[in-house]
């Protein structure tokens, strides 16, 4: 098992840029697939991005293509999500996720087994 706790969220202009963060526990954090989505107020929760097991491979959803970049840094049991050139649109709850089925590039929820509790993204304009 794997758990994960959410950091950086908070209050940023449009425009503006953000880093989260998502520190895993465990040993095993190198075999674990992983995930950031988002939830606006009254949406579904939405996928921003994934990243390959070793961190080589990542993917992204087409709203955020140029504007986010997820990492991991698997020394420290981290993945990030570098967000700039944020507009209104992102405000929501940013929650990372792991899994660790063969296809890495998982795009739905129900794939990824382990979550975090959120971190609050608000962009004003």
């Amino acid at each position: 098992q794997v758990q994960l706790v959410e950091s950086g969220g908070g209050l940023v202009q449009a425009g503006g840029s953000l880093r989260l963060a998502c520190a895993a526990s465990g040993r095993t954090f190198s075999t674990y697939a992983m995930g950031w989505f988002r939830q606006a107020p009254g949406k579904e929760r939405e996928f921003v991005a994934a990243i390959s097991w070793s961190g080589g491979s990542t993917v992204y959803t087409n709203g955020v293509k140029g504007r986010f970049t997820i990492s991991r840094d698997n020394a420290k049991n981290t993945v990030y999500l570098q967000m700039s050139s944020l507009t209104p649109e992102d405000t929501a709850v940013y929650s990372c996720a792991a899994h660790s089925r063969s296809n890495w590039a998982a795009r739905a929820a129900y794939e990824y087994a382990y979550w975090g509790q959120g971190t609050q993204v608000t962009v004003s304009s």
